[in-house]
Protein backbone atom coordinates (compact mmCIF):
# COMPACT_ATOMS: atom_id res chain seq x y z
CA UNK A 1 0.00 0.00 0.00
CA UNK A 2 0.92 3.53 -0.98
CA UNK A 3 0.10 7.06 0.81
CA UNK A 4 0.12 8.42 -2.32
CA UNK A 5 -2.74 7.53 -5.42
CA UNK A 6 -1.04 9.92 -8.14
CA UNK A 7 1.70 11.68 -7.94
CA UNK A 8 2.89 13.74 -11.63
CA UNK A 9 5.84 15.58 -11.92
CA UNK A 10 6.28 17.91 -14.43
CA UNK A 11 3.97 15.73 -16.89
CA UNK A 12 2.98 16.88 -20.29
CA UNK A 13 1.12 15.78 -22.56
CA UNK A 14 0.36 16.36 -26.51
CA UNK A 15 -0.87 14.63 -29.62
CA UNK A 16 1.44 15.30 -32.20
CA UNK A 17 4.50 17.09 -32.67
CA UNK A 18 2.90 20.08 -33.85
CA UNK A 19 -0.19 19.68 -31.28
CA UNK A 20 -0.83 22.25 -28.88
CA UNK A 21 -0.12 20.86 -24.93
CA UNK A 22 -3.26 19.35 -23.63
CA UNK A 23 -1.41 18.92 -20.31
CA UNK A 24 2.11 20.87 -19.49
CA UNK A 25 4.60 21.13 -16.65
CA UNK A 26 1.87 19.96 -14.22
CA UNK A 27 3.21 18.85 -10.67
CA UNK A 28 0.90 17.33 -7.75
CA UNK A 29 0.06 14.95 -5.19
CA UNK A 30 -3.20 13.68 -4.71
CA UNK A 31 -2.82 11.50 -0.83
CA UNK A 32 -4.71 8.02 -1.21
CA UNK A 33 -8.37 7.75 0.58
CA UNK A 34 -9.32 11.70 -1.23
CA UNK A 35 -12.42 12.46 -2.78
CA UNK A 36 -10.86 14.68 -5.02
CA UNK A 37 -12.65 17.25 -7.34
CA UNK A 38 -11.33 17.81 -11.00
CA UNK A 39 -12.30 20.73 -12.18
CA UNK A 40 -11.65 23.27 -15.06
CA UNK A 41 -13.31 24.52 -18.33
CA UNK A 42 -14.17 22.11 -21.58
CA UNK A 43 -10.45 21.59 -22.84
CA UNK A 44 -8.57 22.80 -19.45
CA UNK A 45 -6.80 18.74 -20.02
CA UNK A 46 -9.16 17.28 -17.12
CA UNK A 47 -9.95 14.32 -19.40
CA UNK A 48 -6.62 13.72 -20.73
CA UNK A 49 -5.04 13.73 -17.11
CA UNK A 50 -7.99 11.36 -16.26
CA UNK A 51 -6.87 9.06 -19.37
CA UNK A 52 -2.85 9.14 -18.73
CA UNK A 53 -3.63 8.29 -14.78
CA UNK A 54 -5.76 5.00 -16.14
CA UNK A 55 -3.00 4.09 -18.33
CA UNK A 56 -4.95 4.49 -21.37
CA UNK A 57 -2.78 7.26 -22.50
CA UNK A 58 1.49 7.40 -22.72
CA UNK A 59 2.97 11.09 -21.22
CA UNK A 60 5.36 12.91 -23.87
CA UNK A 61 7.12 14.32 -20.86
CA UNK A 62 7.93 14.24 -17.05
CA UNK A 63 6.61 11.59 -14.80
CA UNK A 64 3.01 10.08 -13.50
CA UNK A 65 3.33 7.80 -11.03
CA UNK A 66 -0.05 5.68 -9.80
CA UNK A 67 -0.47 3.59 -6.64
CA UNK A 68 3.28 4.05 -5.96
CA UNK A 69 3.76 2.47 -10.01
CA UNK A 70 3.46 3.19 -13.11
CA UNK A 71 -0.09 3.59 -14.58
CA UNK A 72 0.10 0.25 -17.11
CA UNK A 73 1.27 -1.68 -13.67
CA UNK A 74 -1.59 -0.07 -11.69
CA UNK A 75 -4.49 -0.95 -13.95
CA UNK A 76 -6.13 -3.61 -12.30
CA UNK A 77 -5.80 -1.69 -8.84
CA UNK A 78 -7.52 1.25 -10.79
CA UNK A 79 -11.47 1.67 -12.09
CA UNK A 80 -12.16 4.21 -14.51
CA UNK A 81 -15.36 5.14 -16.61
CA UNK A 82 -14.75 7.58 -19.53
CA UNK A 83 -17.29 10.49 -20.12
CA UNK A 84 -18.69 8.53 -23.35
CA UNK A 85 -19.06 5.53 -20.91
CA UNK A 86 -17.99 2.64 -23.81
CA UNK A 87 -19.54 -0.44 -23.44
CA UNK A 88 -20.54 -3.52 -25.43
CA UNK A 89 -23.57 -2.49 -27.27
CA UNK A 90 -24.43 -5.95 -27.81
CA UNK A 91 -24.24 -7.37 -24.58
CA UNK A 92 -27.36 -7.54 -21.88
CA UNK A 93 -26.72 -5.66 -18.78
CA UNK A 94 -25.81 -9.49 -17.08
CA UNK A 95 -23.71 -10.53 -19.74
CA UNK A 96 -21.93 -7.17 -19.05
CA UNK A 97 -21.50 -7.73 -15.37
CA UNK A 98 -20.45 -11.76 -15.92
CA UNK A 99 -17.51 -9.80 -18.54
CA UNK A 100 -16.76 -7.72 -15.34
CA UNK A 101 -16.58 -11.16 -13.54
CA UNK A 102 -14.72 -12.61 -16.37
CA UNK A 103 -11.94 -10.22 -16.39
CA UNK A 104 -11.21 -9.28 -12.53
CA UNK A 105 -10.85 -12.74 -11.00
CA UNK A 106 -10.06 -12.58 -6.91
CA UNK A 107 -11.32 -9.02 -7.29
CA UNK A 108 -14.79 -8.66 -8.49
CA UNK A 109 -17.53 -7.55 -5.96
CA UNK A 110 -20.51 -8.81 -7.26
CA UNK A 111 -23.17 -7.93 -4.26
CA UNK A 112 -21.62 -4.22 -4.93
CA UNK A 113 -22.04 -4.18 -8.80
CA UNK A 114 -25.73 -5.89 -8.60
CA UNK A 115 -26.67 -3.61 -6.35
CA UNK A 116 -25.79 -0.48 -8.49
CA UNK A 117 -27.56 -2.16 -11.41
CA UNK A 118 -30.64 -3.40 -9.16
CA UNK A 119 -31.23 0.31 -7.42
CA UNK A 120 -31.61 1.77 -11.77
CA UNK A 121 -34.40 -0.60 -12.20
CA UNK A 122 -32.70 -2.09 -14.85
CA UNK A 123 -33.81 -5.27 -16.68
CA UNK A 124 -30.65 -7.15 -16.79
CA UNK A 125 -31.73 -8.68 -19.79
CA UNK A 126 -31.86 -5.56 -21.75
CA UNK A 127 -29.16 -5.46 -23.81
CA UNK A 128 -26.86 -2.31 -23.33
CA UNK A 129 -27.85 0.06 -26.99
CA UNK A 130 -31.35 -0.22 -25.45
CA UNK A 131 -30.35 1.73 -22.67
CA UNK A 132 -31.04 5.46 -22.22
CA UNK A 133 -27.52 7.64 -21.40
CA UNK A 134 -28.03 7.26 -17.69
CA UNK A 135 -28.70 3.89 -17.44
CA UNK A 136 -25.31 3.33 -19.42
CA UNK A 137 -23.65 5.57 -16.82
CA UNK A 138 -25.59 3.36 -14.05
CA UNK A 139 -23.86 -0.28 -15.57
CA UNK A 140 -20.81 1.45 -16.33
CA UNK A 141 -20.40 2.38 -12.87
CA UNK A 142 -21.23 -1.16 -11.53
CA UNK A 143 -18.23 -2.39 -13.40
CA UNK A 144 -15.76 0.36 -12.17
CA UNK A 145 -16.72 -0.71 -8.66
CA UNK A 146 -17.48 -4.11 -9.09
CA UNK A 147 -14.02 -4.23 -9.41
CA UNK A 148 -13.37 -2.76 -5.80
CA UNK A 149 -10.69 -0.48 -7.41
CA UNK A 150 -8.40 0.91 -4.80
CA UNK A 151 -8.45 4.61 -7.07
CA UNK A 152 -11.65 5.04 -8.89
CA UNK A 153 -11.39 7.46 -12.27
CA UNK A 154 -14.63 9.46 -13.26
CA UNK A 155 -14.74 11.33 -16.20
CA UNK A 156 -17.87 13.44 -16.40
CA UNK A 157 -19.45 10.80 -14.29
CA UNK A 158 -23.12 12.44 -13.44
CA UNK A 159 -23.49 14.13 -16.58
CA UNK A 160 -26.73 12.47 -18.20
CA UNK A 161 -27.87 11.91 -14.95
CA UNK A 162 -31.33 13.39 -13.25
CA UNK A 163 -30.57 15.25 -10.24
CA UNK A 164 -32.32 11.83 -7.85
CA UNK A 165 -29.98 9.23 -9.83
CA UNK A 166 -27.31 11.83 -8.94
CA UNK A 167 -27.43 12.13 -5.52
CA UNK A 168 -28.34 8.19 -5.05
CA UNK A 169 -24.59 7.43 -7.03
CA UNK A 170 -23.07 9.84 -5.30
CA UNK A 171 -24.23 8.26 -1.82
CA UNK A 172 -22.78 5.24 -3.61
CA UNK A 173 -19.65 6.30 -4.63
CA UNK A 174 -18.98 7.94 -0.46
CA UNK A 175 -19.93 5.35 1.13
CA UNK A 176 -17.27 3.18 -2.07
CA UNK A 177 -14.67 5.58 -0.24
CA UNK A 178 -16.15 5.46 3.67
CA UNK A 179 -15.95 1.56 3.61
CA UNK A 180 -12.98 0.23 1.37
CA UNK A 181 -10.49 3.54 1.51
CA UNK A 182 -11.29 3.96 -2.03
CA UNK A 183 -9.25 7.23 -3.68
CA UNK A 184 -11.74 8.83 -6.17
CA UNK A 185 -10.59 11.20 -8.76
CA UNK A 186 -13.88 13.31 -10.56
CA UNK A 187 -14.13 15.87 -12.73
CA UNK A 188 -16.93 17.78 -12.93
CA UNK A 189 -18.53 20.97 -14.60
CA UNK A 190 -20.64 21.48 -11.69
CA UNK A 191 -18.37 22.66 -8.81
CA UNK A 192 -21.67 23.06 -6.27
CA UNK A 193 -22.50 19.45 -6.15
CA UNK A 194 -18.83 18.31 -5.45
CA UNK A 195 -18.64 20.77 -2.09
CA UNK A 196 -20.40 18.39 0.08
CA UNK A 197 -18.58 15.14 -1.51
CA UNK A 198 -15.34 16.41 -2.16
CA UNK A 199 -11.99 16.70 0.39
CA UNK A 200 -9.68 17.63 -2.34
CA UNK A 201 -9.01 19.64 -5.15
CA UNK A 202 -7.28 19.84 -8.14
CA UNK A 203 -7.98 23.19 -10.70
CA UNK A 204 -6.97 22.47 -13.72
CA UNK A 205 -6.63 25.61 -16.40
CA UNK A 206 -4.83 26.09 -20.03
CA UNK A 207 -3.15 22.46 -19.71
CA UNK A 208 -1.61 23.30 -16.39
CA UNK A 209 -2.50 22.85 -12.68
CA UNK A 210 -3.46 26.23 -10.95
CA UNK A 211 -4.95 25.13 -7.53
CA UNK A 212 -3.99 21.47 -5.55
CA UNK A 213 -4.66 20.42 -2.24
CA UNK A 214 -6.91 20.22 0.56
CA UNK A 215 -10.07 22.08 -0.13
CA UNK A 216 -10.03 23.54 3.38
CA UNK A 217 -6.77 24.42 3.43
CA UNK A 218 -7.31 26.17 -0.27
CA UNK A 219 -10.10 28.10 0.78
CA UNK A 220 -8.32 28.84 4.26
CA UNK A 221 -5.63 30.36 2.54
CA UNK A 222 -8.03 32.66 0.57
CA UNK A 223 -10.08 35.74 1.31
CA UNK A 224 -12.92 37.36 0.28
CA UNK A 225 -12.82 41.38 0.79
CA UNK A 226 -14.93 44.41 -0.41
CA UNK A 227 -13.42 48.00 0.21
CA UNK A 228 -13.63 51.38 -1.40
CA UNK A 229 -11.90 51.33 -4.66
CA UNK A 230 -9.22 53.64 -3.65
CA UNK A 231 -8.15 50.82 -1.01
CA UNK A 232 -4.23 49.35 -1.91
CA UNK A 233 -4.39 45.37 -2.13
CA UNK A 234 -0.81 44.96 -2.07
CA UNK A 235 1.23 43.43 -0.83
CA UNK A 236 -1.62 40.70 -1.32
CA UNK A 237 -1.89 38.61 -4.21
CA UNK A 238 -4.85 39.22 -5.64
CA UNK A 239 -6.50 36.60 -7.51
CA UNK A 240 -9.68 38.70 -9.16
CA UNK A 241 -11.15 42.12 -8.14
CA UNK A 242 -14.20 43.93 -9.98
CA UNK A 243 -14.90 47.11 -9.21
CA UNK A 244 -18.63 48.90 -9.30
CA UNK A 245 -18.79 52.72 -8.75
CA UNK A 246 -16.71 52.98 -5.39
CA UNK A 247 -17.06 49.17 -4.48
CA UNK A 248 -14.04 47.16 -4.75
CA UNK A 249 -14.46 43.40 -4.12
CA UNK A 250 -11.66 41.29 -4.53
CA UNK A 251 -10.41 37.42 -4.01
CA UNK A 252 -6.83 37.58 -2.54
CA UNK A 253 -4.33 35.40 -0.49
CA UNK A 254 -3.79 37.93 2.12
CA UNK A 255 0.11 38.11 3.29
CA UNK A 256 -0.71 39.97 6.45
CA UNK A 257 -3.03 41.38 8.87
CA UNK A 258 -6.19 43.38 6.67
CA UNK A 259 -6.93 46.65 7.52
CA UNK A 260 -10.18 46.66 9.98
CA UNK A 261 -12.50 48.81 7.75
CA UNK A 262 -12.04 46.16 5.21
CA UNK A 263 -15.46 43.63 5.29
CA UNK A 264 -13.90 40.29 5.19
CA UNK A 265 -15.30 36.89 4.22
CA UNK A 266 -14.45 32.98 3.30
CA UNK A 267 -15.37 31.71 -0.02
CA UNK A 268 -16.99 29.01 -1.00
CA UNK A 269 -15.57 26.40 -3.33
CA UNK A 270 -17.31 27.74 -6.27
CA UNK A 271 -16.42 31.26 -5.52
CA UNK A 272 -12.38 30.17 -5.19
CA UNK A 273 -12.73 28.13 -8.78
CA UNK A 274 -14.70 30.86 -10.69
CA UNK A 275 -11.90 33.55 -9.24
CA UNK A 276 -9.03 31.53 -10.26
CA UNK A 277 -10.94 30.64 -14.02
CA UNK A 278 -11.58 34.24 -14.55
CA UNK A 279 -8.04 35.24 -13.91
CA UNK A 280 -5.92 32.83 -15.96
CA UNK A 281 -2.80 34.89 -14.54
CA UNK A 282 -3.13 34.56 -11.17
CA UNK A 283 -0.60 32.78 -9.61
CA UNK A 284 -0.83 28.85 -8.58
CA UNK A 285 -1.48 27.80 -5.74
CA UNK A 286 0.01 24.02 -5.37
CA UNK A 287 1.82 21.53 -3.47
CA UNK A 288 4.42 21.96 -6.11
CA UNK A 289 5.69 25.13 -5.32
CA UNK A 290 9.24 25.38 -4.01
CA UNK A 291 10.01 24.05 -0.46
CA UNK A 292 11.07 27.49 0.23
CA UNK A 293 8.47 29.77 -0.65
CA UNK A 294 7.28 32.09 1.70
CA UNK A 295 3.56 33.42 2.15
CA UNK A 296 4.35 36.33 0.30
CA UNK A 297 5.72 34.40 -2.73
CA UNK A 298 3.63 33.93 -6.19
CA UNK A 299 3.94 30.42 -5.60
CA UNK A 300 2.99 29.10 -2.39
CA UNK A 301 3.05 25.78 -0.46
CA UNK A 302 -0.35 24.39 1.04
CA UNK A 303 0.78 22.74 4.50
Amino acid sequence: MTDTAIAASALGKRFGRRAAWALRDCTFRLPAGRVCAVVGPNGAGKSTLLALAAGLLGATEGELTVLGATPAEARTRVGYVAQDKPLYPQLTVAETLRMGAGLNPGRWDAATAERIVTAGDLNPGSRVRALSGGQRTRVALALALGKRPELLLLDEPMADLDPLARHDLMGVLMAQAAQHGTTIAMSSHVVAELEDSCDHLLLIGGGRVRLAGEIDDLLAAHTLVATTTDADLAPHTVVESRATGRQLSALIRPAGPLPADWRTDTPSLEELVLGHLRNPEAPALTPAATSTSTSTSTEETVA
